[in-house]
């Protein structure tokens, strides 16, 4: 089940530009299909879904997400063949695709074993997945939102989902070798955002990471939360402008036997 977030779109997209960088070299381990059917697990507000159904030349697209405000944005791109659904991204995808597409989604759930077990069924013969999610908890800005956390919430506090859930590299090879997948290609990438400042990397996070906390704290606790962030990670990060934000990936993708 995907943890408690509050997803903003507007929030999210103040960097759409960099966002859409991973999900681009993702698209590009995806091999050419005639006419796919192909399913976006986690698919936000659905512009970038629509942009790789377009470029794969899909028969059929349809993305899932549970977030109402993402799902609100994502009915704005519908058309005849596509379509997007609220859904949990853990349960599996609703139907049978040729590709099972997943940027920056992942992490959300636990148990990957599990949930790419359900993908993996979800799969036609000869099908692909392709799956991208953060690696950056030991980054300030993530492990230093976890300090902050205990600090306001203690053991209440909603665990980091890339601490917690999200497995090294091999361990999805493996993965992708016991379910049955006869060609994968699995990476660690660093993605390098030059920033205007480090302030920025405040705004960033916001727009993912520190959603699981404003889903918990009222409005007026979750601004002091961010202020207290804030302050805590330019001390250890520097006030910097521009600012050089270090962001590491995990891109795999697998395709079973035709």
């Amino acid at each position: 089940m995907v943890a408690a977030t509050a997803w903003d779109p507007s929030q999210y997209n103040r960097f759409a530009g960099e966002r859409a960088a991973p999900f681009w070299d993702l698209a590009g381990l995806v091999q050419p299909v005639l006419s796919p059917t192909l399913v976006d697990m986690g698919c936000g507000d659905g512009a970038l879904t629509a942009a790789l159904s377009d470029k794969l030349g899909a028969a059929r697209t349809v993305g899932v997400d549970s977030s109402p405000a993402m799902l609100a944005e994502a009915k704005k791109v519908e058309s005849p063949t596509r379509t997007f659904v609220a859904g949990d991204i853990a349960e599996g995808p609703p139907g049978t695709f040729d590709i099972v597409f997943s940027n920056a989604a992942l992490h959300w759930v636990a148990d990957h074993r599990a949930v790419l077990e359900r993908w993996r069924d979800a799969l036609a013969p000869g099908g692909q997945l392709a799956v991208q999610i953060p690696a950056n908890a030991d980054h300030p800005s993530h492990y230093l939102s976890r300090q902050v956390g205990e600090q306001w919430l203690g053991d209440a506090a909603p665990a980091d989902p890339v601490d917690s859930n999200v497995l090294a590299p091999q361990a999805y090879a493996e993965l992708l070798h016991e379910l049955g997948f006869a060609t994968q290609h699995v990476r660690l990438q660093v993605y390098a955002h030059l920033l205007d400042s480090s302030a920025d990397v405040v705004e960033w996070v916001k727009g993912t990471s520190l959603t699981r906390f404003k889903a918990v704290l009222p409005a007026d606790e979750f601004d002091r939360f961010v202020q207290q962030y804030r302050s805590r990670l330019l001390a250890e990060i520097g006030e910097r402008a521009p600012y050089f934000y270090t962001f590491k990936r995990i891109l795999f993708w697998g395709r079973l036997p035709g």
